[in-house]
């Protein structure tokens, strides 16, 4: 028997895109009320400090889960003001088709698969990698193994006026990765965004969400059996 299995489902709660959302806003309203030493050192408390890492995974497990703490500390209001446009853009349309703890899942590992390689790979060994620019980029990669002939809206100023167009997905997003590999070449002596976590996370989703897709049709063929 074949199941077919609908791209676009809909599910009655998703919630692991706004539980991730106001949990990323409840720990930037509670950073920013710091003064700015006690922010820094928040940073480094709950970041992944790369010249730590093998330090704290012979530690405790408590040490280890700040490479899914970092995913909900930020630098910045910009910092985090790009983070939840992204997770709003992608993480509800991947919903769409995954399970909420897939999602969850996703994010997760994602963020902390480019926290662990950026740790290793960028020559700043002191300073903390904090934010969720790896996980979302990992559900942009899963967005597009998802909707690979889906079409994105934007806005072109055409002088005076806007002009609304869409634009293939994966054109868009190609552009936007080649871009990150162009920054994480080229940008690393000259800004502090750890670009080659946005790489890493970008893949990372990308494959994942093949590995996981699966389950879609093995859920659906279930519930046919009973």
């Amino acid at each position: 028997m074949f199941v077919r299995v609908d791209e676009h489902p809909t599910l009655k709660l998703r919630w692991a895109t706004p539980c991730i959302l106001a949990l990323m806003v409840g720990v930037a309203v509670w950073e920013f009320l710091l003064t700015v030493p006690a922010r820094a050192k928040f940073m480094q408390e709950w970041g992944v400090v790369p010249a730590e890492l093998s330090l704290q995974w012979q530690g405790s497990g408590i040490a280890s889960a700040k490479l899914f703490s970092a995913l909900f500390v930020h630098v910045d209001s910009a910092h985090l003001f790009g983070n939840l446009l992204f997770l709003m853009l992608f993480g509800f349309a991947v919903e769409r088709v995954f399970r909420s703890r897939l999602v969850l899942l996703l994010f997760l590992l994602c963020g902390a698969i480019a926290n662990i390689a950026s740790a290793f790979l960028l020559t700043n060994k002191t300073g903390p990698i904090v934010g969720a620019s790896g996980a979302v980029s990992g559900l942009i990669g899963a967005y597009l193994f998802l909707f690979p002939r889906a079409s994105l809206g934007i806005v072109l100023p055409l002088g005076l006026y806007f002009q609304f167009v869409r634009v293939p997905a994966s054109t868009l997003i190609g552009l936007w990765f080649l871009l990150q590999v162009l920054y994480t070449v080229t940008g690393t002596s000259i800004s502090a965004v750890a670009w080659l976590a946005h790489v890493i996370g970008f893949i990372a989703g990308f494959v994942l969400a093949q590995v996981l897709k699966p389950l879609l049709y093995s859920n659906a063929r279930s519930k046919i059996l009973h």
